[in-house]
């Protein structure tokens, strides 16, 4: 896995600052506060899963995603979002 493929899309960067700022949510909310179509936003989330950065739990039909905690690459891209968030 490369940083590129990470970063490759403004949609994707959406959805992890998204998960970065509120830690845990399911598709819905994450559609919401990026402006995405449930579709797009589907299809980043799977290729994040697929990268092992983001995790997926499920609870009968609803899907939470958060970042994979025990991955350094997932704890490092979510450092530098929250790096940004308080302005350091």
């Amino acid at each position: 896995m490369s940083v590129e493929e990470i970063f490759s899309s403004k949609g994707r960067v959406k959805v992890l600052k998204s998960l970065a700022e509120r830690g845990e949510m399911n598709i819905s909310e994450i559609t919401r506060k990026t402006n995405l179509n449930h579709t797009t936003t589907s299809a980043h989330l799977r290729r994040l899963c697929d990268l092992g950065i983001v995790e997926e739990k499920r609870f009968g039909r609803i899907r939470i995603f958060r970042f994979k905690k025990e991955d350094p690459r997932a704890w490092a891209v979510q450092t530098l979002f929250e790096s940004f968030k308080k302005g350091v």
